[in-house]
């Protein structure tokens, strides 16, 4: 019986690879000169998210794709084993506002994880919010709660169905009722208490009817709310109309003296910022230069004392310092160094308890040291194993901190940090229903094509055997400075119960040691990334992980371009491809939505002639080939995404299938009511189940369920 059941998913398997009938789009004949280049774009029209004909497409497409997934047998065990595994209390570290504690609490598998607060760290728990309770399909997340001095009034800030833009409310926390304050058009923004306000961004309104997808992020503003009145009443603190694709946050101390305004310039390929204060104790409020310029070197304020501002920055250090510069003069020419650059690249400075701590990756792993506000070390916070770690902050009067430590085997478990005696005592450890010690993770350093040497994590169950026949999933990212560190994900888990190995490769691009890593993966070194990725996989199967018959390559938003990218120029690496949310059109990213800020990273095809030929060879889009024998391909993306608009995906897809002429499959699996990533728990499930369902499919590996 047993051999006929594996024979039976076997064929259902050989059956689900039949040949597939794709839609066939209708192509416009849109050609773009760049520096003397014809580029077709036939299927332009797909940009449009609220047309009838994209609509119908976008229907047409998910039809074949869930009919596809629905005849592997074994996607609802998937789903199931993730369920059940990730069926676990998770909580958030806790953060005190007067006698308070604040935190949030999933029991499990609920799609979005609820606020509560009690009295003291004994005290009776009571609910906040619940944000399950705001939509139908629990895709309403509470993307902001922030409280004011005495802890009167919160902001709440949501999002609906993925969406990055946000609604801001105010609630009164002595009656837990919302005010009537609704603030709407608000992202990349904080609520920066002050009174009886607070200072937030956002964008203009656009005109009645525009898609979100389709608003112009333009001029982005920082305006003044007193709670309980109208936003129409608001007062506007800071524009900039001459330089309209510049970010301006800000930010308040916590003494309320000082309001902080950042300002970047992606748009324009800067990397850094610029940072001006106002004092608000002062008779004429103005904003002063702290740091005029908008440069290549990144500032961060972390703390006032009476004297001096405390910044982070990686001015003239690529691995970053800490530097104080005088209240007084405001003069960035006087400022010193108090915590000078070493050879790990320093990720965070927080304050806390009244001393400050300093966040280091030592082979992409967390060190934090302890300091006095002068730069004299007092000690290092010490973690149980190596892992990600960190971002210890609160009060200045606060006496507990908290942080939560984890790793590929070790659940987030939060942990309590006595500021006096420098002694951490695990606070919460969360019951997951797995053995660690039944798992094993290694790191080695594998050598890319021009002879860098790549740190890669492999995870797996003990006792797999090296013989080539691992099913082998690949992750990466390699981009605008973002760390891929040890994290535990239960979702993992029944992939490599399944009998799966997981590698996380951290590739250039990113942060992992410092800026130099970062910048030899970005603009004209992009190309590195690439190699990186690509070399990862030929180590895989180089030391008999795996083989291409059984190696996927999964990566999402820069790293869906990096996975695309790949198999244009190695489609011989893998069996399966996963593109998620990718930025796939090189050449038109930054007429997007918010995609102006990523030309920092990618360089600009209008720039000139050599930014456009630099990414012009690495587009997904426009480098698919006609005669490649590509993997299978499963390409994911959400209707709600306003970051990576789904018109990427859409446009590589319809390009893919039109050219392709393998029998390999190539589907797109279009995500309704959710963003740039699931907008709930249960959405989250079912595209990992279904990915892995596809992984295993397409290799005609039965997994060990």
């Amino acid at each position: 019986m047993k051999q006929l059941t594996l024979f039976l998913m076997l064929l259902s398997i050989m059956n689900a690879h039949a040949q597939l009938t794709y839609p066939v789009p209708e192509k416009g004949n849109t050609v773009d000169d760049y520096f003397g280049t014809k580029v077709k774009d036939p299927y332009r029209w797909m940009e449009d998210d609220k047309s009838a004909q994209t609509k119908d497409w976008v229907t047409a497409e998910n039809k074949i794709t869930f009919a596809y997934l629905n005849q592997i047998p074994y996607r609802a065990k998937f789903q199931s084993a993730i369920e059940k595994v990730f069926n676990y209390p998770k909580y958030s570290a806790p953060a005190r506002k007067g006698e308070w504690y604040y935190f949030y609490k999933n029991d499990g598998l609920q799609n979005q994880s609820v606020l509560y607060r009690q009295k003291g760290l004994d005290g009776k728990v009571e609910e906040v919010i619940d944000p399950n309770k705001l939509s139908k399909e629990g895709t309403t997340r509470l993307t902001l709660f922030g409280l004011n001095k005495d802890g009167k009034y919160a902001v709440l800030g949501l999002s609906e169905g993925g969406s990055d833009w946000q609604t801001y409310k105010v609630r009164d926390m002595t009656t837990g009722k919302d005010l009537a304050d609704k603030l709407d058009w608000v992202k990349i923004s904080g609520a920066a208490w002050s009174g009886n306000g607070f200072y937030y961004s956002r964008y203009p309104a656009p005109e009645k009817g525009v898609s979100a997808l389709s608003v112009k992020n333009e001029n982005h503003q920082v305006w003044f709310h007193k709670v309980g009145t109208v936003q129409s009443a608001d007062v506007l603190i800071y524009e900039d109309k001459n330089n309209p694709q510049r970010f301006h946050t800000a930010g308040t101390s916590e003494d309320e003296k000082y309001l902080y305004l950042t300002i970047s310039d992606r748009g324009k390929g800067f990397d850094g910022n610029a940072v001006y204060v106002m004092d608000l104790t002062a008779s004429g409020k103005t904003f002063k230069p702290l740091i005029k310029e908008v440069t290549n070197s990144h500032y961060n304020i972390v703390e006032n004392t009476a004297t001096d501002f405390i910044l982070q920055t990686n001015d003239g250090a690529p691995n970053g310092k800490v530097i104080s510069i005088p209240i007084k003069t405001m003069d960035a020419a006087a400022a010193k160094t108090i915590i000078a650059e070493t050879t790990e690249p320093l990720q965070n400075t927080n304050a806390g308890g009244g001393k400050l701590f300093v966040d280091y990756l030592k082979d992409v792993t967390t060190r934090t040291y302890v300091y006095d506000f002068n730069g004299k070390k007092l000690g290092e916070v010490k973690y149980p194993s190596l892992g990600n770690g960190g971002n210890l902050s609160g009060h200045a009067d606060d006496k507990t901190l908290f942080y939560v430590f984890t790793s590929f085997t070790v659940p987030p478990t939060i942990y309590k940090y006595d500021v006096a005696s420098g002694k951490s005592s695990i606070f919460r450890k969360p019951e997951v229903a797995f053995n660690p010690d039944a798992y094993e993770t290694k790191q080695v350093f594998y050598t890319s094509k021009d002879g860098a040497k790549i740190p890669m994590f492999i995870i797996n169950k003990k006792g797999i055997k090296k013989d080539g026949s691992n099913v082998t999933l690949l992750y990466g990212y390699g981009g605008f400075n973002v760390n891929l560190e040890p994290a535990f994900s239960a979702t993992l888990l029944p992939f490599l119960d399944a009998g799966g190995v997981y590698a996380q490769a951290n590739l250039r691009g990113g942060g992992e040691y410092g800026e130099k890593w970062h910048q030899a993966g970005m603009l004209f070194n992009k190309q590195n990334v690439f190699d990186d990725f690509i070399a990862a996989g030929e180590y895989l199967i180089k030391e008999n992980y795996t083989t291409s018959a059984r190696l996927a390559l999964r990566g999402g938003s820069n790293g869906g371009l990096l996975v695309g990218a790949v198999i244009n120029q190695r489609p011989d690496l893998a069996r399966v491809a996963i593109p998620q949310v990718g930025v796939m059109d090189m050449l038109r990213f930054h007429k997007f939505t918010i995609g102006w800020n990523w030309i920092a990273d990618y360089g600009s095809s209008e720039k000139d002639a050599a930014n456009f030929k630099n990414i012009y060879a690495f587009s997904p889009l426009h480098n698919v080939s006609a005669t490649a024998n590509y993997p299978s391909v499963l390409v994911t993306t959400a209707d709600h995404d306003d970051r990576v608009v789904p018109a990427h995906s859409f446009k590589y897809i319809a390009t893919m299938q039109e050219k392709y002429k393998g029998k390999n499959p190539l589907l797109i699996r279009i995500d309704t009511n959710s963003g740039h990533g699931a907008s709930n728990t249960k959405k989250n499930i079912e595209t990992i189940a279904d990915i892995y369902s596809f992984i295993f499919s397409e290799m005609g590996v039965v997994p060990k369920l």
